[in-house]
């Protein structure tokens, strides 16, 4: 949670913030990559006072880890999320209006000051999320694994497997079997010729 008393509510009074927070649970793409719970997430901040509310302005950087879709190796991704949100007044404004919704947004789309204090997690979720890469690679060179035998192609560079197109392996085990049976009548043929020339 962070603070907006020292800020009042005086529009257009500014402050700037650094700070480093944990990460929480699930901060990223399920079983793709993400920043791991507890890891430092660095925070720099401007909030800035506005009829409706105070208007925070940031960019959230931290490290996450996942696995290259392509390899399956372990990786470290530096992630940098740009992020602005609108956090309402719940009451009236200093004019003794009730706030509006702002730019046709329903009141459970925005997120409101609670005691001056608002929760950032919910929108640096967000901004993390969309930040992450959806096919995460250990490098864009990476040729990946083998698909007959898994072997890790970059490691193995001449790696390859006599590939033979199913459309065409039913006649090459029929000409096989011709072959073999070329092979026998051949056999039988000689055997006849031997026996007229004893006769």
């Amino acid at each position: 949670m962070f603070d907006t008393h020292e800020l009042g509510r005086r529009p257009g009074a500014l402050q700037r913030l650094s700070r480093t927070v944990d990460a929480p649970k699930d901060f990223g793409i399920a079983d793709v990559i993400g920043v791991p719970q507890g890891a430092p997430v660095e925070l720099d901040l401007r909030l800035e006072s506005v009829m409706e509310g105070v208007l925070v302005t940031g960019t959230a950087r931290a490290s996450a880890e996942g696995e290259c879709v392509r390899c399956l190796e372990p990786l470290r991704h530096e992630v940098a999320a740009d992020f602005q949100e609108l956090f309402t007044y719940p009451d009236a404004d200093d004019r003794g209006r009730t706030a509006e919704p702002v730019d046709g947004e329903e009141d459970e789309d925005r997120l409101f000051l609670e005691d001056g204090m608002f929760d950032l997690e919910p929108v640096l979720r967000d901004a993390v999320v969309l930040a992450l890469p959806m096919q995460p690679v250990c490098r864009e060179t990476c040729a990946g694994l083998c698909p007959d035998c898994g072997i890790r192609l970059d490691e193995n560079p001449d790696h390859h497997h006599d590939a033979v197109d199913i459309r065409w392996a039913a006649l090459q085990g029929l000409a096989e079997t011709i072959q073999d049976g070329e092979k026998d009548n051949m056999g039988g043929a000689e055997v006849g010729v031997d026996e007229k020339q004893e006769k």
